[in-house]
């Protein structure tokens, strides 16, 4: 029990002791994970997977566009954070862009700066901007450190459990297993999903930015989660609160807010900014 308490106890102070600010969005996040680990591990399963015989690695017209616009994503993304203070935070990252045959309709970045994308996702962004949006959206999980965030929310999570299972270690097994349910059920909808909501939606904001510095129009995101929500209204999807994503109509409306913002960093193809 004494392990217990001071397992949570630790959680609870890297939680007040371990916050960094976000780029571009401001928000306050705990990260007490080491990023370096976490960017090595990836490295290593972005390796693994582009190894594995069941990997079919596209080398078309297609993947040489992910390569480019990814390029250009990328490009846009380190000039930006070494000329504002914040290039510690994208330190080690070393860029690779792949296009992964699978009628998943999916895209992802890993820690350091890991993309794949399958070419079921292509028939959705239809066009250059439709894909920016996408790979603007994934780097910015990257850039944000979002899965170092994760990783100290559960960590968290399971060290308050911990002092919660001590406090009640002298209840009878009934009232500690009720206590331990609907605790396990207020960390999943209060804490740890809403975090993933709010991670969703910051990237989705960051991803506009990321777009419009690599020269993409932001306002083509709208019509592709459009298409996107399209394409998932015949599956089943949980209520937004219960949900790691959220609903499409808010996430559609939150990127309308976003765009007047967006549009300050874009610049069309004569290099003037679009006013």
């Amino acid at each position: 029990m004494k392990h217990t308490i001071l397992t949570g106890a630790a959680a609870v102070l890297m939680l007040t002791s371990s916050c960094s600010t976000v780029p571009l969005s401001g928000r306050s996040r705990i990260s007490f994970v080491n990023e370096s680990e976490m960017q090595t591990a990836a490295a290593q399963s972005y390796s693994t997977l582009l190894k594995s015989p069941e990997t079919k690695i596209l080398n078309n017209a297609d993947a040489q566009r992910v390569k480019i616009i990814g390029q250009k994503i990328a490009t846009a993304v380190t000039q930006y954070m070494n000329a504002n203070g914040y290039a510690s935070q994208i330190q080690g990252f070393k860029w690779e862009f792949n296009l992964i045959d699978s009628k998943e309709v999916n895209a992802w970045c890993m820690p350091g700066g890991k993309v794949a994308v399958y070419s079921g996702i292509l028939p959705v962004t239809k066009d250059d901007a439709g894909l920016a949006t996408v790979m603007g959206h994934e780097i910015a999980h990257a850039i944000a450190q979002h899965s170092s965030e994760r990783a100290s929310k559960a960590a968290v999570a399971e060290g308050v459990g911990g002092l919660l299972g001590a406090a009640t270690g002298n209840k009878s097994a009934i009232t500690q297993n009720v206590i331990s349910q609907v605790y396990g059920i207020g960390a999943q909808g209060f804490y740890l999903l809403p975090n993933s909501r709010t991670q969703e939606l910051e990237a989705d904001h960051l991803g506009l930015i990321f777009m419009s510095m690599a020269g993409y129009n932001p306002s083509n995101a709208v019509s592709f989660w459009q298409r996107m929500a399209a394409v998932s209204s015949g599956s089943q999807k949980p209520p937004e609160f219960l949900s790691t994503h959220p609903a499409d109509a808010t996430r559609i409306a939150q990127i309308q807010k976003d765009l007047p913002e967006a549009m300050k960093y874009f610049k069309s193809t004569s290099g003037k900014p679009v006013k």
